[in-house]
This record gives structure tokens, sequence and C-alpha cells, in this order.
């Protein structure tokens, strides 16, 4: 029998790869934010990034932080989480014990939805906000819920 190759990527690295090609469609200047979700064999069920809602044209909408609420791009823009739980044209029950590849920690309300839908693990890239009050409370639903997360250093 042939030898099979042995450099070939992990499961981790593929999907958090797929997290970070998926990042690459977002229009935000400064932060962009890709998501993968896979199921416990391994499949994809939906990827997402942080863009405005299909429905507005995002260049008639800010792209940057602002004081004004209708001008802040805050207020606008749907987080990489919650488009790839949207994106799901599944059942939700096949979403159970699935594993998100972030590449940046989820906030808290993207905690919330995240385990709503039954993530059961969160592997992200970068943890910029770590120690922030939203990142503390983002954790603790994680810690709360039963939802594992780790960090996953990996090349570009």
């Amino acid at each position: 029998m042939p030898n099979k190759r042995k450099d070939y990527i992990s499961w981790d690295e593929f999907f958090m790869k797929m997290a970070m090609a998926a990042q690459q469609r977002s229009k935000d200047p400064n932060t962009q934010v890709g998501a993968c979700i896979a199921d416990t064999n391994h499949r994809i069920l939906s990827v997402g990034y942080n863009g405005t809602p299909s429905a507005l044209n995002d260049d008639d909408f800010p792209w940057g932080p602002s004081d004004d609420p209708l001008k802040d791009k805050h207020s606008y823009v749907i987080h990489a989480e919650a488009n790839a739980i949207l994106n799901f044209r599944g059942s939700l029950k096949d979403m159970q014990g699935a594993t998100v590849y972030v590449t940046l920690f989820p906030c808290h309300e993207c905690a919330k939805l995240l385990v709503q839908a039954g993530i059961g693990e969160v592997v992200y890239r970068d943890n910029k906000y770590a120690g922030s009050i939203d990142n503390q409370i983002a954790c603790r639903i994680f810690d709360t819920c039963g939802v594992k997360y780790r960090q996953m250093i990996i090349d570009e």
C-alpha cells in the first residue's frame, strides 16, 4: 500500500482557514471577522462575515464609528457569527454540539445567539477585547451554558 501524505492540515486548521477566507468578504475598513460552523461530523454547516444585511446597499451606510447612532457602523452591521447562523438553511437541531470557528472572540450578543443555536464549542483566532466587560459577559454566558472555548494560533 502506498504511504499517504502526512503534511495535510487538521480539521481545526481547515475550518479556521474557511473563517479567514470569509472575513475577506467584509467591507469593514477596521475589523474584518469571519465565522465557519462545522458539525460534529466535520461538515460545514454555514459561513458568515461581518457586514450589512443583504437588503441594504452597503455603499449607502457608514463604515466608521460615530457618537451619532445614525452614523455609526455598529447600528447597521451584522456580526459574522450571527450571519453564519442566519445563513444556515438546515434545522437548528443539526447545530447541536457544533463548533464555530471565528477570527475574533464573540461579543456577548453573539455569545447568546451561539448558545441559543446549540453551539458546543467556540474556536477563536484573536481576542483583542480580552478582559473588557463585553468579553467577561460573553465568557460568563459560555461558562454557564457549558460551551467550551479555546484560542487557535494559525498563520495566514
